[in-house]
């Protein structure tokens, strides 16, 4: 197991009432790059670790950015952090999202709640590199307005070029957009299903119903890709945590096609 390196917290921004966006810079020797998909094992001093995926791509330097919801101790640690603040990372572990899968070809990205962020360096990525893909479609669902990550960015991807569309489950008195499942806006899309290579984040439950879906329009299994989550301990394989039938998350996952995911997400909650 790999020794954390020292990062210190650059930048913090609210996202929800429970959920904050970290921008951390290493405070001597960087970790090697991450990639879109990847996550890294974040220390909260004195709490513990927890893991957390890249929600930011930072080509041009070693920043880190991850986005961490308060669930629990360490999660809520890490979310109390502030500016000039330390923590120890560790990584980059698990597999990236497969990248290559979508060149030459329609992109839909579909989020669930906090979801949109192991999507987000993937979506700025594309962004940054629209001759490789012949479209980028965004589709956002979450359970309330007030549960929307990185809101303020939605008119900015759209300005990029991405086809960006937002639903929630509860609306309030001042939403005006969409109402239903993320799924519902699928039938918002152009969907050129030979043609599409679809990555997934969110809820088990909605990748799952999403996946099949997709299928069912004609998407090739091959080219869907989901983001798996399991408790993760070590991030290495060892302890075990994260196993999924003959998968260690930390280690094969966590992104994975929907072919080889589907048999294992069989029986639902596992």
């Amino acid at each position: 197991m790999t020794l954390p390196r020292i990062y210190e917290v650059l930048h913090r921004e609210r996202e929800t009432a429970d959920t904050a966006t970290l921008t951390l810079r290493p405070r001597d020797t960087a970790l090697p790059p991450f990639r879109p998909g990847q996550f890294a094992m974040v220390y909260a001093f004195p709490r513990g670790e927890a893991p957390l995926s890249l929600a930011g791509a930072h080509p041009q330097d070693t920043a880190l950015t991850h986005t961490v919801r308060a669930v629990g101790p360490v999660t809520r640690a890490l979310h109390d952090l502030r500016p000039g603040q330390q923590v120890g990372v560790r990584g980059p572990y698990g597999t990236p999202w497969d990248l290559t899968a979508g060149h030459g070809r329609d992109l839909l990205l579909i989020a669930g709640g906090l979801g949109l962020a192991p999507l987000r360096p993937l979506l700025q990525a594309a962004l940054a590199a629209p001759h490789r893909h012949t479209g980028i479609t965004l589709l956002i669902g979450a359970r309330t307005p007030a549960d929307l990550v990185y809101r303020h960015q939605y008119p900015s991807w759209s300005e990029q070029g991405a086809r960006v569309a937002v639903t929630v489950d509860r609306p309030d008195e001042h939403w005006t957009g969409e109402v239903g499942v993320v799924t519902t806006l699928l039938d918002r899309v152009q969907l050129r299903p030979d043609r599409t290579t679809a990555y997934l984040c969110g809820p088990e439950v909605m990748m799952r119903a999403t996946a099949r879906d997709l299928a069912h329009r004609g998407v090739p299994a091959t080219h869907t890709f989901l983001s798996l989550e399991r408790t993760m301990r070590c991030g290495t394989g060892h302890c075990g945590q994260c196993q999924l039938g003959p998968l260690l998350l930390c280690r094969d996952g966590p992104t994975a096609p929907w072919d080889r995911a589907e048999p294992l997400l069989a029986v639902r909650e596992l």
